[in-house]
């Protein structure tokens, strides 16, 4: 799970900046103890940097139960586990603040968390 070089596969990806191209967001990624801020201008992801320990700023959060994220980046993802809303199903995901931007650009979330998931090139 290599948050540092998300923005650079973010980058090389077709599609997703198409998909995300109206999303302007600072989005909190939250694992148990773990957290990491996803700032993303135009369907653009200009970072992905460890959040700040004491109240974090964002406009939408993510918070994955622990074994919920591990089971998502596995390849592939055991049934169930493969996709955002089956998460959310699961009860292993909460998306909390503004979800719109969440609703409104699902594929682009969808594409940007499941390159966590491939081995780094």
């Amino acid at each position: 799970m290599n948050f540092a070089a998300l923005p650079a596969r973010a980058a090389a990806a077709p599609g997703l900046a198409r998909w995300g191209r109206h999303l302007n967001a600072t989005v909190l990624v939250e694992a148990g103890d773990r957290a990491w801020t996803l700032v993303v201008r135009d369907g653009v992801l200009i970072s992905a940097d460890p959040a700040a320990a004491i109240m974090p700023r964002f406009d939408l959060a993510l918070r994955f139960a622990p074994d919920g994220l591990a089971r998502f980046l596995t390849s592939p993802p055991p049934p169930g586990w493969h996709d955002l809303m089956a998460l959310m199903r699961n009860g292993a995901l909460r998306v909390e603040g503004n979800v719109q931007p969440f609703m409104a650009h699902l594929f682009w979330f969808k594409g940007v968390l499941a390159l966590l998931r491939e081995p780094a090139a």
